[in-house]
């Protein structure tokens, strides 16, 4: 199983100390951001102890497949309102690729973006055209995903339909995948404890092929409530023995699964999260004991 969680990236160590956080959670993959995600203020490449990072990975037998690059959220490619966000969105996200192969990382995640304006035509095509307008600047290194998304206010990517547009009005859909997140796809209104139904859903609209990342979270809301808030891995409306299906499931087996959980009491829960889904049992009682510790 490709399991991991989102780590933190800071100084001194940088990419080199998100890999040892990750093996300290018993995890074999990880997601990071290569800075804040919500400025765009970068520390050079140069000094994201980038070998080391990579010595520790090949040491422990993970490919560099399996760590996930997110784009931060301040990049807002559906935005159809504000000139000046859009070039800043188009801009930002071509030196995201960038630094996504610089680090030697395969998959960068990017949420479409909320359109600000009634109507999700207007953000679709202005999704389309803004990935176009960076097209001979993406590699064939890097594979942006397209994350699902919740459908809160006017975000785009809120069905597979709509992740399909997009992927179809790009000049190079073969650098363009999709990142599968549960608790939106839950929100959205998708039943995930039918998982080979929603699965064939995927592969009838986009094609399995296309599917590169999962997000493995579980969610505060009932199905369909657009809200997007995610929560603790078997405390949330989609259940312990749905999302440990999913990670645990013969289609998606090759796919890293990433959680992206909230933190108790300031501490990360993904080690403990990670070792249940790997068991296949729930632990109530060690997600009280960090619930009970104090930061």
């Amino acid at each position: 199983m490709i399991l991991g969680s989102h780590v933190s990236m800071v100084s001194p160590e940088y990419l080199a100390g998100s890999v040892k956080t990750a093996l300290g959670y018993g995890a074999n993959a990880l997601m990071i951001y290569t800075g804040a995600p919500q400025n765009t203020k970068r520390v050079p490449v140069s000094k994201l102890k980038i070998e080391e990072a990579q010595s520790l990975m090949k040491e422990h037998g993970i490919p560099m497949e399996h760590m996930i690059v997110h784009a931060p959220y301040i990049i807002n490619p559906a935005n159809s309102t504000d000139e000046r966000v859009r070039d800043l969105a188009r801009q930002f996200l071509a030196e995201e690729v960038r630094r996504v192969s610089a680090i030697g990382a395969r998959y960068l995640v990017l949420h479409p973006g909320s359109a600000l304006a009634p109507g999700g035509e207007a953000g679709i095509r202005t999704v389309i055209d803004q990935l176009n307008a960076i097209d001979e600047e993406i590699g064939t290194d890097v594979i942006l995903c397209l994350e699902t998304m919740a459908g809160k206010g006017s975000e785009v990517g809120r069905s597979l339909e709509e992740i399909g547009q997009i992927l179809s009005g790009l000049k190079s859909p073969d650098k363009y995948g999709v990142c599968l997140d549960t608790c939106h796809m839950n929100d959205a209104g998708y039943a995930m404890d039918r998982y080979d139904e929603v699965l064939d859903e995927f592969d009838r609209i986009l094609s399995l092929e296309k599917l590169h990342v999962i997000h493995l979270n579980d969610s505060k809301n009932p199905i369909g409530a657009r809200k997007d808030r995610h929560e603790n891995i078997g405390c949330g409306t989609i259940g312990f023995e749905t999302l440990c299906n999913i990670a645990h499931h013969p289609r998606t087996a090759s796919i890293p699964k990433i959680l992206e959980t909230p933190f108790i009491h300031g501490r990360a829960p993904y080690a403990v999260e990670i070792d249940m889904i790997r068991r296949k049992k729930f632990d109530q009682a060690r997600l009280e004991e960090l619930n009970d510790e104090q930061s």
